[in-house]
């Protein structure tokens, strides 16, 4: 009899990234792959490129910290996706349920737990998102990528520490079709900045305001989110994208060093590529400080500085890209000390133990 499988996660990239790395091996094993996800969200655009992959989508709630008028309709969307979920798992029948985290993830935790379906769920941060939070409870295992995380939790039982895991494509890119998509050189350095999925509105101001001083020393790949994408700006050496999905492993191949937020799927692929980092964490106020303490982490090892938003100057801005450029073979050293091997594996066979 085939396995059955249901993923799901989403709101960002970086809640969708982990499962894009883990399908693969299931469809090519010929275990039957669906995903649950929200009917709008990013989760959607990316997965529906994915070949052996039926995709349900269903209601949802956005889970806020902060006051706001939709957070009276929201937990209804929530029961009616925890349903429509319920639904969909009971008519799909999976063996294992694998979530890493987002809003959207909740009804479908919860949906499984009523159809009686063992549930893992993946937490890449230090400290667990609220998502997680709310949906650990109803979970059989949690795999976690710091062994940090383990405090956090009361049913120690429950978790694994997998460590990192990248996606075996960022590995694949290739220099000179990075340089020959972007009409950039060998002869000048690539510096990569991406504010994630949605964008940074400061990061973006930042490069802006020292983009001529920038275009003197690097060639610039910008990332910069949706709608962003300031066209008088274009000139020679500087490169404006929305977001990147099957080209990012030839632009991370091809740069010397990237400014990006501080989400842990991410910073760990620049780590394991042996990319200095300058971070950017979101701040407090947009977030629950996760990516606050990921990029503390990564700045004490020695892979990474780090920039506070909300003190960040134009000066300071250029001045730390020139001192980390200057000093990158400091953060390459430190990066060949680490000693993690990035596999999908401990993740894979924690899968099927539990869908036995």
């Amino acid at each position: 009899m085939r396995k059955r499988i249901v993923f799901t996660g989403g709101g960002s990239a970086g809640h969708v990234i982990l499962n894009l790395a883990l399908i693969p091996t299931f469809v090519k094993e010929g275990w039957d792959v669906s995903y649950i996800g929200s009917i709008n969200g990013i989760e959607r655009d990316l997965i529906s490129k994915v070949e052996g992959v039926t995709y349900y989508p269903i209601a949802t709630g956005k889970l806020r910290r902060y006051f706001d008028i939709k957070n009276m309709k929201d937990p209804f969307n929530v029961l009616k996706g925890t349903y429509q979920s319920y639904k969909i798992i009971k008519k799909v029948k999976p063996h294992i349920i694998f979530s890493k985290g987002g809003f959207v993830s909740v009804p479908v935790i919860l949906g499984g737990r009523l159809n009686k379906v063992p549930s893992i769920i993946h937490e890449s941060d230090v400290t667990p998102g609220l998502a997680n939070k709310i949906a650990i409870p109803f979970a059989t295992k949690v795999c976690v990528t710091f062994e940090d995380t383990i405090k956090w939790f009361k049913e120690k039982e429950k978790v694994v520490f997998t460590g990192a895991i990248v996606r075996d494509e960022i590995f694949k890119g290739n220099v000179e079709q990075g340089l020959k998509d972007y009409n950039f050189n060998n002869k000048k350095p690539v510096l990569l900045i991406m504010g994630g999925s949605l964008g940074s509105k400061k990061i973006n101001e930042m490069v802006r305001a020292n983009l001529t001083d920038l275009l003197e020393l690097f060639q610039v790949v910008h990332i910069c989110g949706k709608g962003n994408v300031k066209h008088s700006l274009h000139q020679v050496g500087y490169k404006q994208v929305e977001y990147l999905t099957d080209e990012l492993p030839n632009v991370v191949a091809m740069t010397d060093i990237v400014i990006s937020r501080a989400g842990s799927n991410s910073i760990f692929e620049f780590l394991a590529l042996k990319k200095p980092m300058i971070l950017i964490p979101l701040t407090r106020e947009q977030s629950r400080g996760d990516q606050i303490i990921n990029a503390e982490s990564f700045r004490k090892a020695g892979y990474a500085e780090v920039l506070h938003e909300e003190k960040l100057s134009k000066d300071q801005f250029l001045t730390t890209i020139k001192n980390v450029y200057s000093n990158r073979d400091q953060y390459l050293m430190k990066m060949d000390d680490y000693e993690g091997d990035f596999s999908i594996q401990p993740v894979v066979s924690l899968i099927k133990d539990v869908a036995e």
